[in-house]
């Protein structure tokens, strides 16, 4: 008698249709299939894989971290007699991931199935031989077998994409790949309903639209509070959920947090600033660490908008919104949260101040990542243009620290640049001479007409607005309603 894995189906899901539409129809196809996930840890990969496969037969096999190959078969085997209702088969020794696969396939009646293997860079221990040895099962043994899927899900994004996404074994073997990422504003706001917009973008901007983190936002009356209570009490979800990112995400290599707190200490920095600080020789390796990271999508590589993605202008800074928050706020506290300073009161681990201004950096951020949506507001989604942040050499060197967060040049001869300010209230008319240094130090060599837009939260004020100085403002209520 087979017992597969039990799923309780979640009354409410929130977000994901596309996922979920997407994940559904190839669960409908009866043709047999390889479906690859991945994404950062807690992202919802499990549960929404869970969810849409409810109906199906599942056999899900996880992996053990820090665990040999040899070990990780024997795990397999244990879950398989588990399945099976028989013992021996626990007992059973093998030598390749091949064998496993036969009796994985011999062991199971025709019907509709789903061979799920989680958390893949610890089942193959970061290897190739898991792969490999798949291709074979799946020439000789799964392809023949209708209705079957199989599902290889894996936290660590960089493993998934260079060893299996890219690997010859499976190429062209009916595979589908879904990239798992974190929730939009839209559906970060239907999660933490009924908070309001300033609330929720407060949530999305301290640690993203990642679901299982968005929880701990409502375990008290107001966000920060919330977050004030997860972070900063002993043994609290967000002061301890550091060492787990880098355990499921990364494989052992002591660079990588060394490159990740360099760049938290700053808002960016070049691959020369990082390979200086961390005292490293120019090699390909450390491209690979920085690709790696930034496939995990904790750091991002970015460019003037107006140079390819290989210039040497380039900059890397911090990616993952609970990381900057992380190096921000909780590492330095670590000791006193451990020793229960602030459990009469955890909001006083913060100064307000300090957190709004870093919020600012934050917006500004979300704005680069999201300018498609800064574009559909504007009106011009639908026209050709090249977005992103800028700086050139000549900014670098009188003003290091300057730069254009989100620029547009577009093909109907405008450029939009614009200004992102996350305030408490309405913008005032000091923003005028910040805004016009900027427009100073920017080359618009082809005279294109410039058209100045404020993204802010509550608005301009009445001053600033009788001044006609900005083309458009966009506040939050907009960015809200073209996301939804």
């Amino acid at each position: 008698m087979i017992i597969p894995k039990k799923v309780k189906k979640m009354e409410t899901f929130v977000g994901r249709e596309i996922e979920w539409t997407r994940l559904s129809d190839l669960g409908k196809n009866k043709a047999p299939s390889i479906l690859v996930v991945y994404g950062r840890r807690r992202i919802g990969k499990t549960e929404l894989l869970e969810q849409v496969y409810a109906d199906r037969n599942i056999l899900k096999f996880e992996g053990i971290r820090g665990k040999s190959q040899e070990s990780q078969r024997d795990h397999v085997l244990w879950q398989l007699s588990e399945y099976l209702q028989n013992p021996l088969i626990a007992k059973v020794k093998t030598t390749s991931w091949i064998e496993i696969f036969k009796l994985i396939h011999d062991s199971l009646p025709d019907g509709t199935w789903t061979i799920y293997f989680e958390e893949l860079q610890w089942l193959a221990d970061y290897k190739e031989d898991f792969i490999s040895e798949l291709k074979f099962a799946w020439d000789n043994y799964f392809r023949y077998r209708e209705n079957w899927l199989v599902i290889l899900c894996g936290s660590s994004p960089s493993f998934i994409v260079n060893q299996v996404i890219f690997s010859k074994s499976l190429y062209n073997r009916s595979q589908s790949e879904l990239h798992l990422r974190e929730f939009g504003l839209a559906e970060t706001k239907e999660f933490l309903s009924p908070k309001s917009n300033r609330e929720v973008m407060d949530a999305y901007l301290t640690i993203g639209g990642i679901p299982e983190y968005l929880k701990w936002c409502k375990t008290s009356s107001s966000v920060f509070s919330s977050l004030c209570k997860n972070a900063f009490l002993p043994d609290s979800f967000f002061s301890t959920e550091f060492e787990r990112i880098f355990v499921s995400s990364l494989a052992e290599n002591k660079h990588y947090k060394k490159i990740i707190e360099f760049l938290a200490s700053v808002r960016f920095a070049t691959r020369e600033e990082i390979l200086k600080a961390l005292k490293l020789s120019s090699s390909g390796s450390i491209t690979a660490i920085l690709q790696d990271i930034e496939l995990c999508g904790f750091i991002e590589k970015y460019t003037p908008y107006n140079l390819n993605e290989e210039s040497l202008l380039s900059r890397y800074c911090i990616a993952d919104h609970y990381l900057q928050f992380y190096y921000k706020f909780i590492k330095s506290e670590i000791n006193e949260i451990k020793k229960g300073t602030y459990e009469e009161n955890p909001s006083l681990a913060i100064k307000m101040e300090s957190y709004q201004k870093w919020l600012g950096y934050a917006f500004e951020r979300f704005c680069r990542h999201r300018h498609k949506l800064i574009a559909k507001i504007l009106g011009f989604q639908g026209l050709h243009s090249s977005a992103g942040a800028f700086f050139n050499r000549s900014t670098q060197k009188t003003e290091p620290g300057f730069q254009i967060d989100l620029a547009f040049d577009r093909d109907d001869q405008v450029i939009t640049l614009c200004e992102m300010k996350y305030s408490q209230g309405k913008i005032g008319v000091g923003i005028i001479e910040e805004f016009e240094r900027k427009i100073e130090l920017f080359p618009n060599q082809k005279r294109k007409t410039i058209q100045k837009v404020l993204v802010t939260t509550e608005g301009a004020s009445d001053t600033l607005l009788a001044r006609h100085y900005f083309d458009q403002v966009i506040t939050l209520d907009n960015l809200f309603k073209a996301d939804s």
